[in-house]
C-alpha cells in the first residue's frame, strides 16, 4: 500500500479558528514544531452559503489566507507550511490558486434541500425520517452518489474522510456496513473517484471526537484504493491542537 506520511511526521487535514477550528494558525505551527512536523498544511473549510455554522465566512477566507501565508514565510526555515483548502461537493470555489484542495461531502442534497451528514446523529435520524421516509439505504447510497462526483466537481487532490456517513453508526446503529449492498455503494463510489488516482485519506478525525472506534474509511475501501493504484495519506483532521497527530503513532505502526 502507498502510503504517504507513514512516519507521522506531517497533516494536511488541519482546521482554525477562521473556520470550526479552536486554535490560530501560528498555535498549530508551535505544536507541530513540538511534535516534530515536517509539514503542516491547512485547509480551512471552503465558504458555503448553507453551512455557515462550520465554513469560514468571505472576510475570513481573506484572513486565512493572508495568516497563513504570513507564517509560510516567517517560520520557513523550521518547517514547511502549506495553504489548502478543504472544499465541499456544493460549496462555492473562488479562483484562488491553494497549493491542494481536499475535497469532501458534508451534505446529502434532496428535495432543494441541503442535508448534513455528519451534524448530529439526532439531526441525521431526523433527516431521514423526513426526507428519506426512515430509510437509510436511500440515504447512504444518496451520500455516495454523491462521493462518486467529487473530483469533477472540486477539482480534488485529496478526498477527505471517505465514508463520513458512517460517523454516528458505531455498532452499526442504523444500517449494517458489512451488508452486500453498503459495500456495493461505497465500492461504486470509490470506482469512479479513483479515475484520477487522487489521494485517498486515512482520517483519525471521529476517532478524536469519540465518535467512531476505527478511522475513515473502513478497510475494504482502504484496500480497494490501493489496488486501483490511488495513494493513501494519514490525517488528523484536526480542530484542536492537542489532537493534532491524534492516532498517528497506532496507524504508522499498523
Amino acid at each position: 500500500m502507498n502510503i504517504l506520511n507513514a512516519d507521522g511526521d506531517f497533516n494536511l487535514h488541519t482546521h482554525t479558528k477562521y473556520c470550526d477550528g479552536h486554535d490560530d494558525p501560528e498555535e498549530l505551527i508551535q505544536r507541530a514544531l513540538e511534535l516534530g512536523f515536517k509539514v503542516l498544511g491547512f485547509s480551512g473549510h471552503e465558504y458555503a452559503d448553507y453551512d455557515l455554522d462550520v465554513c469560514m465566512t468571505r472576510e475570513n477566507t481573506l484572513k486565512y489566507r493572508e495568516s497563513v501565508l504570513a507564517l509560510k514565510k516567517k517560520y520557513a526555515d523550521r518547517i514547511t507550511v502549506r495553504l489548502g483548502i478543504e472544499r465541499d461537493y456544493y460549496s462555492e470555489p473562488d479562483d484562488f490558486p491553494y497549493e491542494y484542495i481536499i475535497g469532501s461531502v458534508h451534505y446529502v442534497k434532496k428535495d432543494g434541500v441541503y442535508i448534513s451528514v455528519d451534524d448530529t446523529a439526532e439531526k441525521t435520524q431526523r433527516f431521514v425520517d423526513e426526507y428519506f421516509d426512515g430509510d437509510y439505504r436511500g440515504y447512504v447510497e444518496a451520500y455516495y452518489d454523491t462521493v462518486a462526483g467529487i473530483i469533477d466537481k472540486t477539482g480534488a487532490d485529496i478526498v477527505g474522510h471517505f465514508d463520513i456517513v458512517t460517523k454516528f453508526n458505531e455498532g452499526n446503529r442504523y444500517f449494517d456496513e458489512h451488508s452486500t449492498w453498503y459495500k456495493k455503494a461505497a465500492l461504486r463510489a470509490l470506482a469512479s473517484v479513483a479515475r484520477t488516482r487522487p489521494i485517498i485519506e486515512i482520517n483519525t478525525g471521529a476517532m478524536a471526537r469519540g465518535y467512531r472506534t476505527r478511522p475513515y474509511p473502513d478497510r475494504f475501501i482502504l484496500d480497494e484504493a490501493d489496488r486501483l493504484g490511488c495513494p493513501i495519506i494519514l490525517s488528523s483532521d484536526c480542530h484542536n491542537k492537542a489532537e493534532l497527530n491524534f492516532g498517528f503513532d497506532r496507524f504508522c505502526q499498523l
